[in-house]
């Protein structure tokens, strides 16, 4: 007989007493148990109780507004957290940076496989992810303010090597999401389109010895569940929550439910309008032109790099390369916006801690991310701006470990306005906000480390392209109409290095038709004698 109890959210919130460690699965919207999570909230609220919890969760899960982890935002509710991302999630930044609670950001990847560790009884999980970066305990071993003062990142050496040691966690309650539990607690995610690390924390909280509480949409007979689509099972479960309101159990904060999210064999109804030729564009163009036979496996990151796959599309490419999302989902088409994680008609979906033991193996041919702050030693910050603090997300296992890493924004920000017309750019209004600056103010990508691993790096703006080579930054490529002066050199903090045979982005990037990239070696570059 099975001891899984039915109970409701209301119930549940009063399962956890004060100082647990709760473990919460989600991405963004993806497998986030909302009405507990509401539930909770409103008993704080009128009980005051639970009080100081500690928040224990790999991605950002939220809506950038209220639902997710925004209904834990209370002082008193919460003592530390322990995550990955923050920024969707707003609610808690001034806590953090007021210093009502700790706080600790650690490479989503690293804490996927943390819950992994922690379910074995690992006392630590190892890893060359972070070295050189604001997690590395060198500089600010991933804590965020001055209350946060244990060290839960070591640094340690192997054979001559260093690697960080991140202390794992034993989890007391998890609260986690499905579709379908069977009267013996047996968890289907049969319309789930991630399945995430949730096996994990749910392992890791049944051998800590805490309990394991489960959303889902119904409860079906047992034996209605095929073995091999037990996502958990039910000897890991101790509570099954069964939600009425659909507004409560979405299959993601984007999308009440898509099937097109789960099944392989979906007809893709993409629309033909070309994608406008804007400073987007131009960046994405040239982006596209690094990838070739040898650059199959690729990861696209929010905002610019998302428009890569349309440039593909547009050149008639796109079909030649397979994508990959963080939290497991391999080819199809990447979702955007509060659907971001999901793929329409993924050829498969696997566990996230799976997908960044890919990741940090090296197995991403080509990764393109964001270029929000850099310096002149290299090093990228996506992470926090001044009270703003985003996380790190999976950005560090990405980028340290892809084989050819790009960087694509625009190289001002706040107002920029640019015409691409006739193979030329025209810069038509300057951005307010300098992205070149002396120092990042967080290190979240770090030049020397990828210089030392002889990593190949590329930083690609509408106007300008950089390397990183072994002596340096170094800047590689203009636009075709741009001066090198007062377009470039005069909107950097720093000088960087010129490339002696500086070279012009080719025209075609800044042209309305296809570029022809098809079948074709990128085109050779025009040196540039003076400029």
């Amino acid at each position: 007989m099975s001891s899984v109890k039915i109970i409701t959210s209301k119930d549940a919130a009063n399962l956890i007493a004060d100082n647990s460690v709760v473990g919460l699965g989600g991405f963004i919207g993806t497998g986030v148990a909302e009405e507990i999570h509401m539930e909770v909230e409103n008993r704080f609220l009128e009980q005051g109780k639970p009080k100081n919890l500690t928040l224990f969760y790999a991605a950002g899960i939220g809506d950038g507004a209220n639902r997710g982890m925004n209904h834990y935002a209370h002082e008193g509710l919460v003592k530390r957290i322990i995550g990955g991302h923050m920024g969707l999630a707003p609610k808690f930044q001034p806590l953090v940076v007021n210093n009502k609670l700790e706080a600790y950001n650690l490479p989503q990847g690293v804490i996927s496989q943390m819950f992994r560790d922690g379910a074995a009884g690992k006392p630590r999980t190892i890893t060359h992810v972070g070295l050189g970066t604001f997690v590395d305990p060198d500089l600010d071993g991933g804590k965020l303010n001055e209350v946060t003062k244990d060290e839960i990142v070591e640094k340690i050496n192997f054979d001559g090597s260093s690697y960080l040691a991140y202390k794992t966690q034993k989890i007391n309650i998890a609260i986690l999401k499905g579709s379908e539990a069977d009267e013996s607690g047996n968890i289907s995610f049969s319309k789930e389109p991630l399945t995430l690390e949730i096996l994990s924390i749910a392992m890791n909280a049944r051998n800590s010895g805490g309990k394991v509480i489960v959303q889902v949409e119904k409860i079906v007979k047992n034996g209605s569940i095929d073995p091999k689509l037990v996502a958990i099972p039910g000897i890991f479960v101790d509570y099954v929550v069964v939600v009425e309101n659909p507004a409560n159990h979405m299959q993601t904060f984007g999308s009440q439910h898509n099937e097109d999210f789960y099944r392989g064999d979906v007809v893709h109804k993409q629309s033909n309008k070309a994608y406008p030729l804007n400073e987007r564009k131009v960046i994405a163009r040239r982006a596209a032109m690094l990838l070739n036979d040898e650059t199959k496996v690729l990861n696209y990151g929010i905002g610019v790099p998302e428009i890569i796959a349309q440039v593909l599309k547009e050149e008639g490419m796109n079909e030649q390369f397979i994508p990959t999302v963080e939290p497991g989902a391999i080819g199809g088409t990447p979702a955007s916006g509060l659907d971001f994680g999901c793929s329409v008609g993924p050829q498969a979906i696997i566990d996230q801690p799976y997908m960044f033991d890919f990741y940090d193996g090296g197995g991403i041919d080509a990764a393109f991310l964001g270029l929000a702050q850099c310096d002149s030693k290299g090093n990228i910050n996506v992470s926090k701006f001044g009270p703003k603090i985003a996380g790190c997300g999976g950005f560090i296992n990405i980028t340290q470990n892809a084989r050819q890493i790009a960087f694509c924004g625009t190289f001002t920000a706040g107002g920029l306005k640019v015409q691409a017309d006739g193979g030329k750019l025209e810069i038509l209004q300057e951005g307010k906000a300098r992205k070149f600056i002396e120092d990042v103010e967080q290190i979240t990508f770090s030049g020397d480390v990828a210089r030392e691993n002889k990593k190949k790096v590329i930083y690609i703006t509408e106007r300008a392209v950089f390397d990183l080579l072994p002596e340096g930054l170094t800047l590689t490529e203009i636009a075709p109409g741009i001066n090198l002066e007062s377009d470039i050199l005069s909107h950097m903090n720093f000088r960087p290095l010129i490339a002696k045979d500086l070279k012009l982005m080719d025209s075609r990037i800044f042209m309305n038709e296809p570029m022809g990239l098809k079948n074709e070696e990128a085109a050779s570059f025009r040196n540039i004698a003076a400029i």
